[in-house]
């Protein structure tokens, strides 16, 4: 009998985590047969009551594992962790506010047992319950970094997915400190089989996720997975030294041979603001990978365990 890890990270979800477990049972009850589970949850530093819950689970559920770190270090490290800790021969990546249904993981285990696949990932058709702002920046983003990367990010992917332990040792050897899983799931390759579906509202509690919070996701994307922004800044800085140039010989020109005196000062200060913003926006770009570059190099750990269900008594 195969063993399945449903990696579930957690920050401040004390009104979703009862219903997840209870809609999970049903799951476990429905595929007794075929295998067992293991649940590896992952408190974010939560500062509800999740950690208390967590620790009921464990006490009368042996199948419940939990980690709890020192304080929050980010979802990406929470996934990281939850894998590094999976012990099952499948292992689930799943959130706890189920917008993705459970359901979904015996089709996907069924599909991995019976065809070629390495993994099954879910992918929805819809956004329901993002707002217009959310839904429009979603859908730019992944045209931006499928033009821009090598590894093709797939519009609609979740975090939802079930993969073998094969595609999970490959996943961990990747150690780096900026995460970002989606394109890390990419990167490795491996036969992936998308499911189709309308993705729901969120169960209980409130997301974490404002429109800031995903911006900066998306910038961590793009740096992660793609050199182009850096390219994009050479021809930008190219491309105006030649318009400087042309311009120089323009005024040239038209001082000497048509005696026009050189006169304007206002343009002239609306192109210094304009080029030095462009030079601003490079040098930022170079920045961020800069900066990755440096959180690298420190080699600090990607998260700190404070806690286990090791630790009770």
């Amino acid at each position: 009998m195969k063993k399945i890890s449903i990696v579930v990270p957690c920050y401040n979800e004390e009104e979703s985590l009862p219903i997840f477990y209870e809609e999970m049972q049903k799951i476990v009850q429905e595929m007794h047969k075929e295998a067992k589970f293991e649940f590896v949850f992952v408190n974010d530093g939560s500062k509800d009551k999740t950690l208390e819950i967590l620790r009921d689970l464990a006490k009368k559920d042996k199948s419940v594992r939990y980690l709890s770190f020192s304080r929050n270090f980010g979802k990406e490290a929470g996934i990281y962790a939850g894998l590094k800790n999976a012990t099952g021969d499948y292992i689930a990546t799943m959130d706890v506010d189920l917008q993705d249904p459970p359901s979904l993981l015996i089709e996907m285990f069924h599909t991995l047992e019976s065809e070629d696949y390495d993994c099954c990932a879910a992918k929805s058709t819809s956004r329901n319950g993002y707002s217009f702002l959310r839904k429009t920046f979603t859908k730019w983003f992944y045209k931006i970094i499928n033009k821009l990367s090598k590894v093709e990010m797939v519009d609609g992917a979740r975090d939802f997915r079930l993969f073998t332990r094969q595609m999970l040792d490959a996943i961990l050897e990747m150690e780096e400190y900026n995460r970002y899983s989606k394109g890390i799931f990419s990167f490795v390759g491996f036969n992936t089989k998308w499911i189709e579906y309308e993705n729901t509202e969120r169960v209980a509690g409130t997301t974490k996720w404002n429109f800031w919070k995903l911006f900066i996701y998306a910038i961590d994307g793009i740096t992660a997975f793609s050199t182009t922004p850096l390219t994009v800044s050479v021809f930008v800085g190219i491309l105006f030294c030649l318009i400087a140039f042309i311009m120089v010989i323009v005024v040239i020109v038209k001082t000497l041979v048509f005696g026009d005196p050189v006169s304007g000062w206002p343009s002239l200060a609306c192109i210094i603001l304009f080029v030095s913003g462009i030079q601003l926006f490079c040098m930022g770009i170079m920045g961020l990978y800069l900066s990755k570059t440096y959180l690298e190099t420190k080699k600090r750990p990607i998260y700190i365990v404070k806690e286990t269900e090791k630790d009770l008594k």
